[in-house]
């Protein structure tokens, strides 16, 4: 597979193109990639509205019927349902990981082994994240390159 890139004008959109004879797998993979690092979302914090890029959220968390996004440094409020997140963030590397909280798992440094089942994910930007036990096999999943399955 050979790989071209082309500068183009600044007034001229961005496009990219996968030319293929057939879609393997590594074809799907580059293009769940991509679009994983698209999108954003409308957050609030000071009373000021911001769209977030996806890309720089490291996870969501709901708390007293409130859902926070937390970026390297920074909280915001959305106004969603943890479950409608969900559903936006779903094929876009995001995973429920406790039953309040979604993480970005390309913003991962490590995971270990933690107790009762649990793991334990380092982020990036130094925070740690319990990985319950209910969540383990998904995240497992994932990252053995398999497809979770639909919520029913």
């Amino acid at each position: 597979m050979q790989l071209k890139v082309s500068r183009i004008p600044i007034d001229e959109p961005e496009i990219l193109e996968i030319r293929c004879h057939k879609i393997t797998d590594n074809v799907q993979e580059i293009i769940s990639f991509v679009k994983s690092r698209q999108g954003e979302i409308s957050a609030e914090k000071d009373g000021q509205q911001t769209e977030i890029p996806l890309i720089d959220i490291f996870y969501a968390e709901s708390v007293d019927n409130h859902v926070f996004i937390y970026t390297a440094n920074e909280s915001y409020e959305v106004r969603l349902k943890l479950y409608e997140l969900e559903e936006l963030t779903r094929g876009r590397s995001f995973l429920r990981v406790q039953k309040s909280m979604l993480l970005n798992l390309m913003k991962i440094s490590s995971i270990r082994p933690a107790l009762s089942g649990r793991y334990t994910a380092q982020l990036k930007n130094g925070e740690e994240i319990i990985i319950s036990r209910k969540y383990v096999p998904d995240l497992k999943d994932i990252l053995k390159g398999r497809e979770l399955k639909p919520m029913s």
